[in-house]
C-alpha cells in the first residue's frame, strides 16, 4: 500500500556544506507540484562544522507544523549517524552514505535502507574540491526525486528560483540532481511506500515565505522610514530584509535618493535610542532583536512608556536565558516584553501567528505606536521569523496611516490652551506636536522624570500618581484597539487558549483530539492587553488549556494575574520548552492525560 504525500523527510548534514540551497530546491520543488511542504530548519549556532538538521513535511490536509515522526531520513553526517538512524518511524527510509558502518543502533529490520556511494560520486564528477561537498547535497536531491517521484520540471523551476542571481549555477546544479536521479534508477530497487504525486486545488494561488520578510516589507508598507539595528540571530534577517525593500521601493529611480535612514548601531541600546529620537521628530521607526537585545533596551523602553514616545520593536526570539540556544525556538520573552522595564511599566504586545498576520499587523503596530504614542512591541520567533512557510500573497494596504493625535499650527490656534500630557478625551491618551510646527505653542520639554499634564518638571506625589493612572487607563483604553482575538467556539466544554507559532500545532491538535472522541474549541490570542473576548471565553468553558512554548507557563500566569479570581481556576497549562518548534503531540499527549486523570 503506498503512502502518497503524506510524509516527513530529514536531511541530517553538517553546517556549512551548503546543504541549506539543496534543502530549499528540494521544498520548493515538491511545492511547485501542488503538494503542501512545511519547512523547519534546526541548524547550529556556529558558522560550520556542526550538524545540522531540515525537515520537510509534506501532509495532505497541509499541517504547518511540525512533525515528529521522520519518514526518510538522508543520512549524511557520520558524527550523528548513529542518533539519526534510531529517529526513524518503522516502515521508513534510510538513505545514506554508503561508507557508513550499519552496526549497532543503525542496523534495524524495521526500515529499508538505500546506500549511495555520495562521496564517489562526487569526487568522480566534480574535479574542483572545494564544490564536492555542495554538489553531494544535489545529488542527494537527484537520489530522493527518482525515489518519491519529484518532478524534473519543478526540480528545474526551483532551481531558477534559488538561483535566480546566480544563473550559472542552475545547469551545473541540475546536472548534479540528475547524477543522482540516474545512479538511483540504474542502482536502487524501491522497495518503500512513499510516493509524492501532483496535485491541484491544494497550493493553488498560494506562495512560500520567511516571517522576517513579510515583517520587513509591513514596515515599508506602514511607514517605516527609520530603522536602527544591531545584529543578533534570529532576527538579523528583518533588517535586512527591510534593507533591501527599501534599496527597491525607497530610492529615487531619477535621482538616487533614498528615502529611507538604515543605521547599524553600536549596540542595542543605542539602537533603540535611534529608533525613539526619530519618532519624536515624526518618523515612523523600527528596531529587531531577539531576547539578549531586548534585555538592553530595558532602561529606554521605560524611557519611551512613561516620556510617550512611539517606536516599533521587533523581538524575534529565541531560547535563553543568557546566551541559551540562540539558533532553536520559544516563546520565552512574552511576560518580559509586556513590563519591560522598571517601575509600573504595561506595553502593548502584538503576537503574529502567520506570514500574513506578520505582514498586517506590523503595519498595525505603526499606527498603534503612533495613535498611543508608546513603544509597540511585535514578538515573532525563529521558527517564524526565519522558516518558510505558505502565504496567501500579502494585500495591499487600503487604509490611510493612522497618526493619532497630532496637533499642526491650525489646531494650536484654534485651542485656547493644550498641555502635552493632558487627558482630554478621557482615554488616557494626550495630545503631541511635532518638531518644526510653526506655532509658539507648539514647543514642549520630552521628560522622562516626573512631569505634569503640561511637561513641566513635578515631584508633587498626587501629580506622579495622577500621571500614572492616566497611563494605565491608556493601556485599558488599547484593549478595543489591539488585534482581537481568533475565536472558534462551538458550546464545547474544553476549550484552549495560544498565540503565535503555538496555533499551527493547535491546528493539528484539535484533528487528533477529534479522531479521539474530545471535540474543542479555541482562542487565539493576538496581542496584549487582554481583551474582552478572552474574559468571555473562559467563563463559558468548564476547563481551558493554555498552550505555549516556554517553561513557565507566561501566558497562562498573565491570564491568572489579569482575569477575575473565580476564573482563575479554570485554566490549566500545557508547556513546551526544547528548543525545537512544537508539535501537534505536545498538545494532544498532555491535554488527554489531564482529562482522563484529572476530570473523569
Amino acid at each position: 500500500m503506498s503512502t502518497v504525500n503524506d510524509l516527513t523527510i530529514r536531511a541530517a548534514t553538517v553546517n556549512g556544506s551548503g546543504s541549506q540551497s539543496a534543502n530549499l530546491v528540494l521544498t520548493n520543488a515538491i511545492f511547485r507540484m501542488g503538494i503542501p511542504v512545511a519547512p523547519k530548519n534546526v541548524f547550529p549556532s556556529n558558522i560550520e562544522g556542526l550538524p545540522t538538521w531540515f525537515d520537510v513535511r509534506v501532509s495532505p490536509q497541509g499541517y504547518q507544523c511540525r512533525s515528529r515522526e521522520i519518514d526518510v531520513l538522508i543520512a549524511l553526517n557520520p558524527m550523528t549517524w548513529h542518533d539519526d538512524v534510531p529517529a526513524v518511524k518503522t516502515g521508513g527510509v534510510v538513505i545514506y552514505e554508503e561508507s557508513y558502518a550499519r552496526n549497532g543502533s543503525t542496523q534495524r529490520d524495521d526500515v529499508t535502507y538505500y546506500a549511495v556511494p555520495f562521496a564517489k560520486l562526487a569526487k568522480e564528477h566534480v574535479a574542483d574540491g572545494a564544490l564536492r561537498k555542495y554538489f553531494t547535497n544535489m545529488i542527494y536531491v537527484g537520489v530522493l526525486a527518482h525515489l518519491l517521484g519529484v518532478e524534473s520540471a519543478a526540480l528545474e523551476a526551483a532551481l531558477r528560483a534559488q538561483f535566480k542571481r546566480k544563473p550559472k549555477a542552475v545547469d551545473t546544479n541540475m546536472d548534479a540532481i540528475r547524477l543522482g536521479m540516474e545512479y538511483a534508477a540504474s542502482n536502487l530497487q524501491k522497495t518503500d511506500s512513499y510516493t509524492l504525486e501532483r496535485i491541484s486545488g491544494k497550493t493553488d494561488d498560494l506562495l512560500l515565505m520567511d516571517g522576517n520578510s513579510a515583517a520587513a516589507l509591513g514596515c515599508v508598507m506602514g511607514g517605516c522610514t527609520v530603522a536602527a539595528w544591531y545584529p543578533i540571530t534570529p532576527s538579523s534577517s528583518l533588517c535586512e530584509s527591510f534593507i533591501a525593500y527599501c534599496d527597491r521601493f525607497r530610492t529615487d529611480a531619477e535621482t538616487g535618493e533614498r528615502k529611507a535612514a538604515i543605521l547599524q548601531a553600536e549596540d542595542e541600546l543605542a539602537a533603540i535610542g535611534m529608533v525613539f529620537g526619530a519618532t519624536w521628530a515624526g518618523a515612523r521607526a523600527m528596531t529587531s532583536t531577539s531576547g539578549p537585545g531586548l534585555s538592553l533596551m530595558a532602561e529606554f523602553a521605560g524611557l519611551g512608556y512613561y516620556a510617550e514616545l512611539p517606536g516599533v520593536i521587533f523581538d524575534v526570539q529565541r531560547a535563553g536565558p543568557s546566551t541559551g540556544l540562540p539558533t532553536r525556538t520559544l516563546q520565552a520573552d512574552l511576560a518580559f516584553a509586556y513590563a519591560l522595564s522598571h517601575g509600573d511599566t504595561k506595553h502593548i504586545v502584538i503576537l503574529p501567528a502567520t506570514v500574513a498576520e506578520a505582514y498586517e499587523l506590523t503595519m498595525q503596530a505603526f499606527d498603534l505606536s503612533d495613535r498611543f504614542q508608546t513603544p509597540v512591541f511585535v514578538l515573532s520567533d525563529l521558527d517564524l521569523g526565519m522558516n518558510l512557510w505558505m502565504t496567501h500573497p500579502l494585500a495591499y494596504p487600503e487604509k490611510p496611516f493612522d497618526r493619532g493625535k497630532v496637533l499642526d499650527a491650525a489646531a494650536l490656534a484654534a485651542a485656547e490652551s493644550w498641555g502635552r500630557y493632558r487627558d482630554v478625551e478621557g482615554d488616557g491618551i494626550p495630545y503631541r506636536t511635532l518638531p518644526g510646527t510653526e506655532h509658539p505653542l507648539a514647543g514642549y520639554f520630552t521628560r522622562g522624570s516626573g512631569h505634569d499634564e503640561n511637561a513641566k518638571y513635578s515631584e508633587n506625589p498626587d501629580v506622579f500618581r495622577d500621571n500614572l493612572d492616566r497611563l494605565a487607563r491608556k493601556h485599558d483604553t488599547a484593549r478595543t484597539f489591539v488585534p482581537q482575538p481568533v475565536v472558534e467556539d462551538a458550546g464545547h466544554r474544553v476549550g484552549i487558549i495560544a498565540y503565535g507559532t503555538t496555533h499551527h500545532a493547535v491546528v493539528e491538535g484539535r484533528d487528533r483530539l477529534r479522531d479521539a472522541g474530545l471535540e474543542t474549541d479555541y482562542l487565539r490570542i493576538r496581542a496584549l492587553p487582554l481583551t474582552a473576548d478572552v474574559t468571555a471565553f473562559v467563563e463559558r468553558h468548564e476547563r481551558v488549556y493554555v498552550i505555549e512554548q516556554n517553561r513557565d507557563g507566561q501566558l497562562h500566569g498573565i491570564l491568572r494575574a489579569e482575569l477575575p479570581a473565580e476564573l482563575a481556576g479554570k485554566l490549566h497549562s500545557i508547556r513546551h520548552y526544547n528548543g525545537v518548534p512544537i508539535d501537534a503531540g505536545a498538545v494532544v499527549e498532555p491535554l488527554l492525560s489531564a482529562e482522563e486523570t484529572l476530570f473523569v
